[in-house]
């Protein structure tokens, strides 16, 4: 359950992050044994859709046009993805009680760090901020699934 939480803190910053990450595990079979994630997840069409997907979101995350995460689409997306990652980062047991926590903890990490980064903007610059940012959720994301991945 860890892991859920983790990644839910990872989905309060960017909402598609938590689903690319774990669907590239997916199809890589590195998620843990007994996982409850959906075996769509590990398509490669589904890893790779996701990652497009993740990577339109961190480019359009610096437009000036870009809406706060903390609007109601925006949260709901992050509810649903961390979810689905939760739930994927658990055992199959325990996939609902992992998909709650997931997505309540990003919606609920959403607030803080938008207003990092709302206090950051003014003397960093959007994108700048943006970017270290995303340098974060990535690496964040990254260690989440090395630590809690396949035994080999």
């Amino acid at each position: 359950m860890l892991a859920s939480f983790l990644i839910g803190l990872v989905g309060g910053q960017r909402a598609l992050t938590p689903l690319a990450a774990v669907s590239l595990a997916a199809a890589r079979g590195a998620l843990p044994p007994g996982n409850g994630a959906p075996s769509l997840l590990a398509s490669p069409l589904a890893a790779a859709g996701a990652l497009a997907l993740a990577a339109a979101e961190l480019a359009g995350d610096k437009m000036r046009t870009a809406p706060d995460r903390i609007v109601p689409v925006g949260l709901a997306a992050r509810f649903a993805t961390s979810a689905i990652a939760g739930a994927a980062l658990a055992p199959r047991r325990q996939r609902w009680l992992a998909a709650a926590l997931g997505g309540t903890t990003a919606v609920l990490a959403s607030y803080p760090g938008w207003r990092a980064r709302i206090a950051a903007i003014p003397r960093h610059g959007q994108t700048r901020t943006g970017l270290v940012e995303d340098a974060l959720v990535i690496l964040a994301a990254a260690a989440i699934l090395r630590a809690f991945r396949r035994p080999a």
